[in-house]
C-alpha cells in the first residue's frame, strides 16, 4: 500500500540542512511509490504537490514581530498573545486544507516542532496534530535550548506546549545522540536518531555543462585551487578559520570559495568576513549565482548550479564550525571524496569520530601541525586518494540511504503495521548521457559524453 504522506516546514527551498534532509526522505520515500506533499512559507517543489502558505514562512514580516516581543523578553503583552493566535488559527485552518486537499495518511514536520522561529505555526501544527490524530514523524534538526537567543524568552508555556508536544501519534526523530538524551532529559520524551544521509551506494551524478558553469562564474583559473567553504554565511560556521588557512597555506594559487548564501541571520558577518579576507590577502570568492538543491530542480531557472556542481572542482573543503546538529557539508565532502579540514565540534566528536574517519582536525584554534597536514595533503595525491576512499568506505556503512530506509520502515511499520511494506532499494540504474560520473572505488571523474577518464591529482 501506497501512502500520502505530507511535508511541514517553514521552508522548503534552497540548501540550508531542513530542504536537504527533506529531499533525501521524499526520495526514499517516493522511490517506493508514496507520495509527498508540501507545505511550507517557501517552496521550491512541484506546485501541484504543494500548498504555499506565506504566513508559514520564518521570514513572514508578522512573524519576525513576534519573535522581536517575545525573545529577549520576559514577559508578553495581551496584543502580542492576541497576534500569536490570530496567526495560529489562520495556519491550523491551512494546515486542515492542506491534509484534506492531499488525503495525507501521515505527516512529516520538519523542524518545525523543534526551533520556534514561527511560534504560531508550531502551536497550529500542534493542535492540528491532535485534533486529526494523524500519524506524524517529528523530525528535530536542532532544538531551541541550543541557541543562545531564545535562551530569555516570552512564551514558555507555547515552547512546553509545542516546541516539540508529546502526543501519542508523534514518534520523534533526532539526528545525533546528544539531541537524544537532552529531549529525554527536558520533556521526558523518547526518540530514536537518524544521522543525516546521503546515496553512498550509488555515486553523484553532475552535470558537466553546470559544472563549468559554477566554475566560469567565480573567475577561477585552470592554474588556481578551489578551497571550498560548502556551508551557509553565518557566525557559528566559524569561517575566519577558513580565512586563516588560506594565509597561512601562503600559496597564491589558492582561493576561498563560499557557496551558500548570507541572509538567514543578517548580513553584518557576512561583511565582516570580507574585511577580514582582505586584510589578512586572502583572495575570498562569494558565489554570485543561486545554488539550488541536488535532489529537486522543480522551478529552478535552467542555468542554475545544484550543490552537486560545486563540489567536483574542489582541491579542499573546509568545515571549521563551531557548532553543527550533524554536519551535511561534512558528508558531502565524503561523497564527493575530498579531502577535508574539520573543526572538532561536539556532535563530530561524539558521533561521528569514535567511526575512524581520515581527516585534517583543529580543536578549536588552528595549530601550525594542523597546517602543515593540510600543505601535505594538497601536495600528495597518494596521500589524498588513501584518505578520501577510506572515509568513503566508512561513511557507505553508517551515513547511507539504507540507514534511512530501515528506520524510516521501523516507523512506518508502527503506524500501519504491515500494510505498508518496507522500503527497498529502487533507485534507477542508467546513468544519463552528458553527466559527470564519481566512481566510489577511485578518485576518478568519468565524463559520459565523451566517454574519457580525467584524473584529478
Amino acid at each position: 500500500m501506497a501512502i500520502n504522506i505530507g511535508f511541514v516546514s517553514t521552508r522548503f527551498a534552497g540548501t540550508d540542512g531542513v530542504s536537504l534532509e527533506s529531499s533525501k526522505w521524499a526520495d526514499v520515500l517516493q522511490q517506493n511509490g508514496h507520495r509527498c506533499f508540501w507545505f511550507a512559507g517557501e517552496i521550491n517543489r512541484e506546485p501541484e504537490k504543494s500548498l504555499l502558505v506565506p504566513e508559514a514562512h520564518f521570514q513572514h514580516s508578522q512573524i519576525q514581530w513576534i519573535r522581536q516581543q517575545v525573545f529577549g523578553q520576559t514577559g508578553r503583552s495581551q496584543p502580542v498573545t492576541r497576534v500569536i493566535h490570530d496567526m495560529r488559527s489562520l495556519l491550523k485552518n491551512r494546515l486542515h486544507e492542506f491534509i484534506r486537499r492531499f488525503e495525507l495518511d501521515m505527516l512529516v514536520a520538519e523542524n518545525a516542532l523543534t526551533i520556534p522561529l514561527n511560534v504560531p505555526l508550531g502551536l497550529a501544527l500542534t493542535e492540528t496534530i491532535a485534533e486529526t490524530q494523524i500519524p506524524t514523524i517529528a523530525h528535530h534538526h536542532d532544538f531551541f535550548w541550543e541557541r543562545v537567543r531564545f535562551a530569555v524568552n516570552a512564551i514558555g508555556d507555547y515552547i512546553r506546549m509545542a516546541f516539540p508536544p508529546n502526543l501519542a501519534n508523534i514518534r520523534h526523530v533526532v539526528i545525533n545522540s546528544e539531541a537524544r538524551e537532552q529531549l529525554a532529559l527536558r520533556t521526558g520524551i523518547s526518540s530514536g536518531i537518524i544521522p543525516n544521509v546521503l546515496d553512498f551506494e550509488h555515486p553523484p551524478r553532475v552535470s558537466t555543462k553546470t559544472t563549468r558553469i559554477f566554475r566560469e562564474s567565480i573567475g577561477l583559473e585552470p592554474t588556481d585551487r578551489m578551497i571550498l567553504q560548502p556551508t551557509r554565511i553565518v557566525q557559528r560556521k566559524g569561517i575566519e578559520f577558513a580565512i586563516e588557512l588560506v594565509r597561512e597555506l601562503k600559496d597564491s594559487r589558492n582561493k576561498l570559495v563560499i557557496s551558500h548564501e548570507a541572509g538567514d541571520e543578517g548580513m553584518e558577518y557576512a561583511e565582516w568576513l570580507k574585511e577580514h579576507a582582505a586584510e589578512h590577502g586572502v583572495d575570498l570568492r562569494l558565489v554570485s549565482i543561486r545554488i539550488g538543491d541536488p535532489l529537486n530542480c522543480n522551478g529552478d531557472e535552467p542555468t542554475l548550479c545544484s550543490l552537486w556542481d560545486v563540489y567536483p572542482y574542489a582541491d579542499f573543503i573546509t568545515y571549521p564550525s563551531l557548532y553543527e546538529g550533524f554536519g551535511n557539508a561534512f558528508l558531502e565532502a565524503v561523497y564527493f571524496k575530498k579531502p577535508i579540514l574539520i573543526n572538532r565540534y561536539a556532535t563530530f566528536v561524539r558521533d561521528i569520530e569514535p567511526l575512524g574517519f581520515d581527516l585534517a582536525v583543529m580543536d578549536g584554534f588552528l595549530s601550525k601541525k594542523t597546517v602543515q597536514n593540510v600543505v601535505e595533503i594538497l601536495d600528495s595525491s597518494k596521500r589524498r586518494k588513501t584518505m578520501v576512499r577510506t572515509n568513503y568506505q566508512i561513511a557507505a556503512r553508517h551515513y547511507s540511504y539504507s540507514e534511512l530506509r530501515n528506520q524510516l520502515s521501523a516507523i512506518i511499520k508502527s503506524f500501519f503495521g504491515n500494510a505498508v511494506e518496507a522500503l527497498t532499494d529502487n533507485t534507477p540504474s542508467r546513468r544519463p548521457a552528458g553527466y559527470l560520473h564519481i566512481d566510489p572505488q577511485v578518485v576518478m571523474y568519468t565524463h559520459c559524453d565523451r566517454k574519457q577518464n580525467r584524473r584529478r591529482a
